[in-house]
């Protein structure tokens, strides 16, 4: 479930709990609050906080003094539609309101207790399958609390495996989960078969000794772990406990979206007419429906009423491609017909195929493409008209965009207490960490060992994104992680322009959340030297030409600007950073202030003040900040001020 899908809802019952239901309200996390009695100045219990962009939710609302009767009254009335209930209060309490309201473990939401403080989150129901556990984490790092996981799984650093799957675009079918959580609980180690979907999950540290690997697909070196030639699990005479494939069977089953369904129908074909077809595909070839990754059509098919139906009623998307796309795929069975009428001589079956091909463009997997089903024909029964097509493809690849997520979170200078409640919370609620290994380092103490790190290379930043964005497509929550502010000579530029490149049906969900920068941390350690007007200027030209760094240099000189200097000078370019002080020095006086800045925020941490003329630059490498003042900035006290204003000028 991504975030968005959500709808979480939270409640208090003090004028304590009041403070950490405004800090999660503040976070976009809830849907619907219940104020505790006695709050002021407070949205009210019917405000509706997740939707209604540009609408201000109601002010100042009490509660009447029958709380304990009004506030299991509107637990009642969330209950059926909260994915979760956040309650701020003892767990005693709570347990008593909420057990009136209990039905199934399937179907109930999450239940999460907070102590008023927010020390402590607890997940007091659905802590695997309903993701108490995890929305216990993303809680408590937000608060800077802690979650108190108290499920054998989550306590001893293992894989809830009854709940896993979700975090890596599964869906969950069928199988004895409660028999296969027993047998965990007293240390047997199931029997595994994967046989589609991501293997990256195989890596995990939370999985060492957990399962005994069977005839699972053998991954391939494709860095985002899909696999290829994935066996049919009727050909394998092993009995494994947990299966991962589209199949139906015996076992435990998770469900990867790597299935393709074509669709070809004539005009206005009933909705009964595909539900049945495909009821009756699936259910003869043992696949499962959760294993659908969605639908493919022709495009003089996007209009067509039953199709976008059965499309929204099942949360499928719907590919469609041109006749040309379609024809230009060979097919089992290719129709004179569908020719003369379409311009191609296949729909279901080329549209499956094509739908499968694209779901893994950037490696080209075309060859471990195949056919399930081929072209099956359903005609149209009584009080029923039209006729459909449908031929079935596995992909090599899953493919779940609209479930995945990829998350831009700025680390800040490496340390823990100078990262944000917001980038802690979408830490701990990623499925993997995508980054330069130092600055994955920095954050390492956090990780979880169900949550996978994949390292970069300090100039490999397109395959970093890459990666992370091809990880959400897939159906994960991703964050990718710059220091600093992602989005201030970080990976958020690159990661947004490669996520704009694709169609608007294949972009995952994006966010881009802001860390410390390297510039703000320089100058509250130099005093305050960012009070004016300021600019930052990177001088490495590996990116850009240095005839345009040059142009910036004059201008922010012309403007008097208080400069910051980034990627200031390395082995390779040993230059740059002296025509810089040249270049500013055309503009101001010789004795500006200036701040050398390295290894902020980390045990090395050096900070020094200089003067512009008198700059040693052969201190200065590439894990330097140089913050330069203005005509106006002074150094006074072994502090670095620049005045809000110039002389002659009042602040008033």
């Amino acid at each position: 479930m991504t975030s968005s899908e959500r709808r979480i809802v939270a409640i208090g019952f003090s004028p304590a709990a009041l403070s950490v239901l405004q800090q999660l309200e503040q976070a976009g996390l809830l849907a619907a609050v219940r104020w505790p009695q006695g709050s002021a100045d407070v949205t009210s219990q019917d405000s509706d906080l997740a939707g209604g962009e540009g609408r201000a939710p109601d002010r100042i609302h009490r509660i009447p003094d029958d709380s304990g009767a009004a506030s299991a009254s509107w637990l009642a009335q969330q209950w059926g539609s909260a994915s979760a209930v956040v309650a701020v209060g003892a767990c005693g309490l709570v347990t008593r309101l909420i057990a009136p309201l209990l039905g199934s473990k399937d179907q109930d939401p999450a239940v999460i207790v907070v102590d008023p403080l927010g020390q402590f989150a607890v997940p007091l129901l659905g802590g695997h399958l309903a993701g108490a556990d995890q929305l216990s984490r993303e809680i408590a790092a937000l608060l800077g609390g802690q979650a108190v996981i108290g499920g054998s799984s989550g306590s001893l650093g293992r894989l809830a495996l009854d709940a896993f799957g979700l975090a890596w675009g599964w869906r969950r079918g069928r199988g004895d989960w409660r028999e296969l959580m027993l047998a965990i609980a007293v240390d047997r180690r199931p029997l595994l078969r994967q046989e589609s979907g991501l293997v990256l999950w195989q890596g995990l540290e939370a999985i060492d000794g957990l399962l005994c690997p069977a005839d699972h697909a053998s991954g391939n070196s494709d860095p985002t772990g899909s696999e290829s030639g994935h066996p049919n699990p009727v050909d394998n005479a092993a009995s494994p406990a947990l299966v991962i494939g589209p199949w139906l069977g015996e076992g435990c089953r998770w469900h990867p979206p790597c299935l393709w369904l074509g669709i070809g129908c004539e005009r206005n074909t009933s909705l009964a007419v595909l539900e049945r077809l495909i009821e009756k595909v699936l259910h003869q070839s043992s696949l499962a429906a959760e294993a659908v990754a969605g639908l493919a059509s022709i495009d003089r098919k996007g209009d067509e009423p039953a199709l976008l139906a059965l499309a929204a009623a099942r949360g499928w998307p719907l590919k469609l491609f041109s006749g040309d796309q379609l024809a230009s795929v060979v097919v089992p069975n290719p129709s004179e017909a569908v020719a003369r009428e379409m311009g191609t001589a296949s729909v279901a079956e080329a549209a499956a195929w094509l739908a499968a091909v694209a779901a893994a463009p950037a490696t080209g997997e075309t060859d471990a493409t195949r056919y399930l089903v081929t072209k099956t024909i359903e005609s149209a029964g009584p009080g029923e008209q039209g006729a459909a097509t449908l031929a079935v493809t596995l992909a090599p690849r899953q493919w779940a965009p609209q479930r995945g997520e990829l998350h831009l979170v700025g680390s800040g200078p490496g340390r823990l207490d100078l990262l944000s409640g917001d980038a802690r919370r979408i830490l701990a609620a990623a499925s993997v960490w995508v980054g330069y290994g130092p600055y994955l380092d920095l954050l390492e103490p956090l990780r979880r060992p169900d949550q996978l790190r994949r390292d970069g290379q300090l100039t490999e930043e397109r395959a970093r994104c890459s990666e992370a964005l091809e990880l959400a497509q897939q159906g994960l929550n991703v964050a990718l992680i710059s220091s600093g502010d992602s989005g201030i000579y970080g990976m958020a530029g690159l990661a947004l322009e490669l996520w704009l490149q694709l169609p608007a049906q294949d972009r995952p969900g994006f966010d881009v959340h802001p860390g410390l920068s390297a510039l703000q941390l320089a100058a509250a350690r130099a005093g305050a030297p960012l009070m004016h007007d300021f600019c930052t200027i990177s001088l490495s030209d590996r990116l850009t030409p240095w005839e345009v760094i040059e142009r910036r240099l004059r201008a922010a000189a012309e403007g008097d600007f208080v400069v910051a200097l980034y990627n200031p000078r390395s082995r390779g370019r040993d230059w740059q950073l002296g025509r810089a002080r040249e270049l500013l020095l055309a503009g101001r006086p010789a004795g500006t202030p200036v701040v050398l800045a390295r290894q902020l925020g980390r045990p090395e941490e050096q900070v020094s003040l200089h003067s512009l003329e008198n700059l040693p630059i052969e201190q200065v490498d590439m894990l330097t900040l140089v913050l330069i003042g203005n005509s106006s900035s002074r150094v006074e006290a072994g502090r670095m001020v620049t005045p809000r204003g110039y002389p002659g000028a009042e602040l008033a």
